[in-house]
């Protein structure tokens, strides 16, 4: 018996002790595509895990070139150091993570899949009983996860972009460079998906179009100045062992502050206890879910310090938990300098 995975793919129907890879050639679903070949694996994580609320937290927004769910089936787009990949993944009926992996860095995308999935997080000595949100949001959420995706450029820039300006303004810069300089994603994806730029490409965008994206030049010359770094920043980033190495080699890095660093290590690194410290919203949202009320980012920290090692799965937590603190003003509307 067969069970349907996605447009043009099929897996058989069987037990599987461990992950495991097989290959196979499939035809797109649109005659102008050459038949290209698919890299298959099914993965059984070893704890409760909702993939959508942890594998989307690494999408940037709504309209993200690199990432998109279809139905029951969400698509990735990566630049891994084997090359470009298409990952698809979908989560069975009793359990089971179905992946598929296209282009040159399918089966680097395939060994990274438990990781995404958020295999190397351990809450397992966490302490919800702190607080009774924190409780009840860790009892009715056991599969969340803090996902780790390896890539530490993609999500550096991607921070970079996002600082100093509305969550609207970041996703659009983002969708615009990667669509324009990214790579086209191999495989039957549901909508054209690009990858983001390599490291040198991150380089080498032009000045017009970070400014057609709306991207401020603090950011834009960040983004290529870390760039010029970037194959050392990752390495030692990835042998970094705690956030505060972690955050040395980041704010290395002119134009890079402890808001990008924690963004950083939380998309690639998958840290468990890092805080975007200067967050416009983040500090009023845990005083409010905590104490209902307001704090500055010194409150927010110290409400945070008895869960040291384990902040960011508060935070979490406060986002799953659906307490948000009342608007209290009219929102933002972002000047547009592009035509100016």
């Amino acid at each position: 018996m067969g069970c349907g995975f996605a447009q043009g793919v099929w897996f058989e129907d069987r037990d599987v002790a461990a992950t495991t890879y097989r290959e196979r050639m499939t035809l797109a679903p649109t005659s102008e595509r050459e038949q290209e070949r698919v890299i298959e694996t099914e993965y059984r994580p070893r704890h409760p895990l909702d993939l959508r609320r942890t594998v989307m937290y690494q999408r940037r927004g709504g309209s993200d070139p690199s990432m998109v769910a279809a139905g029951a089936v969400i698509w990735r787009a990566t630049r891994t150091p084997e090359g470009v990949a298409t990952l698809a993944l979908r989560e069975t009926t009793r359990g089971v993570i179905r992946g598929a992996a296209w282009g040159p860095g399918a089966g680097w995308a395939l060994s990274q899949l438990p990781a995404l999935c958020g295999a190397d997080d351990d809450p397992h000595d966490f302490d919800g009983s702190r607080h009774p949100l924190i409780a009840d949001a860790h009892h009715r959420n056991p599969g969340l996860r803090i996902s780790r995706t390896g890539l530490v450029f993609d999500a550096l820039a991607s921070s970079i972009i996002e600082q100093k300006v509305t969550g609207m303004q970041a996703f659009a810069a983002w969708q615009s460079i990667v669509a324009g300089y990214g790579e086209r994603a191999p495989g039957p994806t549901p909508r054209p998906m690009f990858a983001p730029p390599s490291i040198d490409g991150w380089r080498h965008v032009p000045s017009w179009a970070w400014h057609r994206a709306g991207v401020e030049p603090p950011q834009s010359r960040t983004v290529v100045e870390s760039a010029r770094r970037g194959a050392t920043v990752t390495r030692a980033l990835l042998a970094a062992t705690d956030g505060e190495a972690r955050d040395r080699v980041l704010i290395s890095l002119r134009g890079v502050g402890p808001w990008t660093s924690a963004e950083t290590r939380i998309r690639a690194l998958g840290d468990p206890d890092a805080v975007s410290v200067g967050d416009f919203h983040l500090a009023h949202e845990v005083g409010h879910a905590l104490t209902g009320t307001r704090v500055d980012d010194d409150g927010m920290l110290q409400l945070l310090a008895p869960w040291a090692g384990q902040r960011q799965r508060v935070i979490r937590l406060i986002g799953a938990s659906g307490v948000r603190e009342p608007r209290r003003g009219p929102r933002l509307h972002p000047e547009d300098h592009r035509n100016r």
